[in-house]
């Protein structure tokens, strides 16, 4: 957790250590970025504003080393348009302050679930056998590995997109809802005038798509939604 208030990070350190999940505080965007370089974490909680920087840069460069590792940005900036910024430049998540520890709680099980499941699916079998992997012409996504290929080469995105990802592929050629989408990456309802999933999908469409303005793999269909283009030439 990276949080300069240091009341709230004890606080939300307990309420999580009484939950199952060890916290570990850094007050700084310094010592933040830091640890996150030379420790292994399962997740970030992030706030937007610190004493030796922004939030949004911490982010921005935990994305640009290549990390996917799910990250939730906490703020007392509520609004619309600074939850946008946060999912544009790599956000997971965005929970305004004040919040309810146990929506919080709910929020980062449900991502640690979903890479857990990811990364080891199967796992106790004698035998599992491997998923496949899903193959549209130049593009691949293993969902074991929980890895977007194009050409061969990875391309970068958070645990979230590539969850939103998998659901459209898996679903290709149907046209699904905004609604739909974050029920199946979350298994919540979409709250009124959440444009989070636009977000995500102008970033997955960035890392996957030759000419991300003109998509030919992931199309809107207006009012509708999007469709993920079985065609093996996109």
């Amino acid at each position: 957790m990276i949080e300069d208030d240091h009341r709230l990070a004890v606080m939300v350190g307990d309420y999580l250590g009484r939950n199952g999940l060890h916290v570990e505080l850094s007050g700084t965007a310094t010592e933040g970025l830091a640890r996150l370089a030379r420790e292994p974490f399962d997740f970030v909680l992030l706030d937007l504003m610190l004493p030796d920087g922004d939030g949004l840069e911490v982010c921005r460069k935990v994305r640009a080393s290549g990390s996917g590792i799910p990250l939730i940005m906490l703020t007392a900036k509520g609004d619309p348009m600074d939850r946008v910024v946060g999912l544009e430049v790599g956000a997971d998540d965005y929970l305004p302050k004040p919040f309810e520890p146990r929506e919080l709680l709910a929020r980062i099980r449900a991502v640690l679930r979903r890479g857990r499941d990811g990364r080891s699916a199967g796992a106790g079998a004698a035998s599992p056998a491997p998923s496949p992997v899903l193959r549209f012409g130049r593009l691949e996504i293993d969902a074991d590995a929980r890895v977007a290929r194009v050409d061969g080469a990875e391309r970068p995105m958070t645990s979230r997109q590539f969850d939103l990802l998998l659901a459209m592929a898996e679903r290709a050629g149907r046209v699904l809802s905004r609604e739909q989408l974050m029920e199946l990456v979350r298994g919540e309802t979409l709250e009124a005038f959440d444009r989070s999933i636009d977000v995500h999908v102008a970033r997955i469409r960035a890392a996957i798509e030759d000419d991300p303005p003109n998509p030919r793999r992931i199309i809107t269909v207006r009012g509708a939604g999007y469709v993920f283009a079985k065609s093996q030439d996109a």
